[in-house]
Order: C-alpha cells, then structure tokens, then sequence
C-alpha cells in the first residue's frame, strides 16, 4: 500500500509541474555563446569587399577539405581605394562534408572567417546534399545580415 501511494505521489507531482518543453519553430531557445555554428565569410562595410583574400590558408588548414579557394586581383586596390592587393574570386565550403572545428576561423590571418553563432548557422536541413554547398554570394549574404553582427563584435 505504502509502495502504490508513493508512486501516486509522483505522478501526481509530474502532473502538475510546468511543461520544459517549448515549441520550437516559434520559440528559440538562446544559442550558448561558445557553440559552433558553421563557417561564413565576413564583409568589410567600411570598403565594401569581404576581408578574404584569397590565401588559401582555410583550405590548407581544413581536416576534412570542404573549402574550395580563387583569389584575382583587387580592382580597387589598382584605383587606391583599398590595401588589399589581392581578394577573394571564388570561395565554396561543403557544409555536409564541414565538422565545425574552428580551425579555419584560426588561422585565417585576416579575420575573414567567423563561425555562424545563430539559429540560421544549425538549421540547415535539405533534401539535397548539393545545396549544401554554398558559394562566395551566399556565404558573405550571411554576414550582411544585421543579426549576425552583434555576435561577430564579440
């Protein structure tokens, strides 16, 4: 009798306790600041062109080789607006084939790399494996984002 009035006193006590669950398409819970999201590419405003140039530092360093990296030279640069001699041309990562191990934010020497510390850097799920692959627009689009911005100052 004890044993069946103990375990009563238990349901009834979950019964009652506030739901921990939220509902998650509508609500957010706040991403923990030293999560890893994935990588991105940042944009400088100041001269409007990314940072990147091209040094291929990120794809060399990458263990799982997800990055693809072109660089050209800077137009601007010819006209004296910008010191960057060289910049970006063309940038992929695979984000299926991306383990999220921080080593491309370290050792890009530009700051030009920053990991996507937001709910649009996790929710990601496709269909297709091929829109997996982003390229330069769509990685620097990211960063442009005013959201990402506050975290990116941190």
């Amino acid at each position: 009798m004890r044993g069946i009035l103990k375990s009563m006193y238990i349901t009834m006590s979950a019964m009652l306790r506030k739901p921990v669950t939220i509902n998650y398409p509508s609500y957010h819970r706040e991403v923990p600041q030293r999560d890893r999201g994935l990588p991105i590419l940042l944009w400088d405003k100041e001269v409007d062109e990314p940072f990147c140039t091209g040094c291929h530092a990120c794809e060399r360093a990458c263990p799982v080789e997800c990055m693809t990296v072109t660089m050209k030279d800077n137009p601007l640069h010819a006209d004296e607006k910008s010191t960057r001699r060289k910049i970006i041309d063309e940038f992929w990562i695979d984000y299926g084939r991306c383990m999220r191990c921080n080593i491309c934010v370290e050792v890009c020497n530009f700051e030009a790399i920053a990991m996507n510390n937001t709910w649009a850097g996790h929710e990601l799920s496709t269909f297709d494996r091929n829109d997996l692959v982003l390229d330069l627009d769509q990685l620097l689009a990211q960063h442009k984002q005013e959201k990402i911005d506050e975290w990116v100052a941190d």
